[in-house]
């Protein structure tokens, strides 16, 4: 054998470029299942049922293909566990000259993968990953330039260099961003009518992996009864298809509004299959953009989506390769409580953090205003390990690579990398989510938003104004904190002390 190309779960792209040169007579791709992957964090059922279907029929068409597919079930006998053990078995094996594999989006896999390597003297050639507009080198070049690392100016830098939403050298409309457009809320009446995500129906071969994983993860979180994501490249190009024709047009509008009860809304869904390369971020910006040049979609709703995969997803990749691993170490608030058990049930008496958790456990999915604001927020506020909240995110989550979650957990979310990635912590009281669910949320709570202190104060409130106390000092010298600290001076020292004691029980448990 001449290569055996290695290909994991987050890489089923038939056109990568562990491929290139693909020689069906002498070459062979090697893939695995192993416990390890859905162990070293208690992976949810819907989270690892995907990446073994989607794993599965992707080594199917491999095969169908001519190529030779070396493939470890989860259930073999014999499995291994894990993926340095099976890759060190199958070397022994089949003798392979070389090992080639497109650069995987784990820094945990990478150095186990190098180690097996280097122990048997062969040589592991790291191709660059085609899926992304910009490489790691190129990040790196970008961030070397500026004193600051700020999404904009990498966003701005990317559309230019790919000729994304342009209009000669100048932004489409004349403006490169329209977040300020893309901030409404529902009204009383909830969301307007709209199209649901198209749903696939498990095939013979996911049925078997939902049976494999309800026995052999009985005890993980999540639920597979509504099981229904694209796990092959053909489901994946229907949804971006129906998301384009359907949703697209009403996601900037509404991408930050809150609903109880309403999973799905404008959202795309598509993270997941991109972050398995069922889809090229390349072609779902394409379609974006052809979208709006054809005037089926206004410009704040092409604009917003494109932001989040152009920008925001090639700069969180870009911040992971260039400061792991010590980024994932990082704690700038000094947070180290636990996290709340009810994040893995969804049983709290607040409502927003129920609805969101028990449709993060349902669905595998929450939208990024409820990850950020909602599940994010609280963890933050409470002061929570970001280590913890980290693992949580990743185990929960469909589409949780950790090149991806890590930053936007860590980093946006918890704030933890002092700033890095966000220059300021996203800190809300409770009025934030009663404002973007148009109070629907809260009106089925015991807690009120506009109170701080008593049993009836939402935790969120209370928390928020405990983070501002605690942390007054090192917020002052912030610029994007001075309104929020002026109201601190109309509390007199008795509010501050019942705060502080509000929350304290908040961190015993105690609602």
């Amino acid at each position: 054998m001449r290569h055996l190309v290695l290909v994991l779960g987050d890489q089923l792209d038939a056109e990568a470029a562990a491929f290139d040169g693909f020689d069906t007579e002498h070459d062979a791709v090697w893939m695995a299942e192993v416990d390890e992957e859905s162990t070293h964090v208690p992976s949810s059922q819907p989270r690892t049922a995907l990446f073994l279907a989607a794993m599965r029929h992707f080594a199917a068409a491999l095969q169908a293909a001519g190529r030779r597919v070396h493939y470890t079930r989860l259930d073999d006998a014999g499995n291994r566990g894990r993926l340095a053990d099976e890759l060190d078995a199958t070397i022994e094996r089949l003798q392979p000259q070389a090992l080639v594999m497109t650069a995987p989006g784990d820094h945990r896999v990478l150095r186990a993968l190098q180690a097996v390597a280097a122990s048997h003297g062969l040589p592991l050639e790291l191709r660059p990953d085609r899926h992304f507009f910009c490489t790691v080198r190129e990040f790196a070049a970008h961030a070397r330039s500026r004193r600051t690392l700020r999404l904009e100016f990498f966003y701005r830098e990317q559309r230019r260099r790919h000729g994304v939403l342009m209009d000669g050298g100048e932004p489409c409309g004349g403006r490169w961003n329209y977040d300020a457009d893309n901030r409404e809320a529902f009204g009383r009446d909830g969301p307007p009518p709209h199209a649901e995500p198209p749903r696939f129906a498990p095939d013979a071969m996911t049925r078997e992996v939902l049976d494999l994983v309800r026995r052999r993860f009985a005890g993980h979180p999540g639920r597979l009864d509504s099981f229904a994501w694209p796990v092959t490249r053909e489901q994946a190009l229907h949804a971006l298809q129906r998301f384009v024709a359907e949703r697209l047009a009403g996601f900037g509008r509404w991408q930050d509004a809150l609903w109880p009860g309403e999973p799905w809304l404008w959202h795309s869904q598509l993270s997941a299959a991109l972050n398995l390369k069922l889809l090229d971020p390349h072609e779902v910006v394409a379609a974006a953009e052809a979208a709006y040049r054809a005037g089926r979609v206004p410009l704040e709703s092409a604009e917003g989506f494109i932001r989040q995969i152009l920008g925001w997803r090639e700069y969180v990749r870009g911040v992971y390769w260039t400061r792991m691993p010590g980024y994932a170490e990082l704690n700038a608030w000094d947070a180290h409580e636990p996290l709340p058990a009810f994040y893995w049930s969804g049983d709290t008496p607040m409502a927003c953090l129920a609805d969101a958790i028990v449709q993060t456990l349902e669905h595998g999915y929450a939208y990024h205003i409820q990850r950020l604001m909602v599940t994010g927020l609280y963890a933050l506020l409470l002061g929570v390990e970001p280590k913890e909240v980290h693992a949580w995110y990743l185990a929960v989550y469909v589409d949780a690579v950790e090149w991806v979650e890590l930053p936007n957990t860590l980093g946006m979310s918890q704030n933890a990398d002092g700033g890095l990635m966000a220059s300021k912590p996203y800190v809300a009281s409770g009025r934030y989510i009663e404002r973007m669910s148009a109070g629907r949320l809260c009106a089925g709570c015991r807690f009120r938003p506009g109170e701080r202190t008593g049993d009836t104060a939402c935790p969120f409130t209370t928390l928020y104004w405990d983070f501002l106390l605690r942390h007054e000092a090192r917020l002052a010298t912030n610029p994007r904190m001075v309104m929020p600290l002026k109201h601190l001076t109309r509390l007199d020292a008795a509010e501050r002390a019942r705060i502080g004691e509000r929350a304290a029980a908040l961190r015993a448990g105690g609602f």
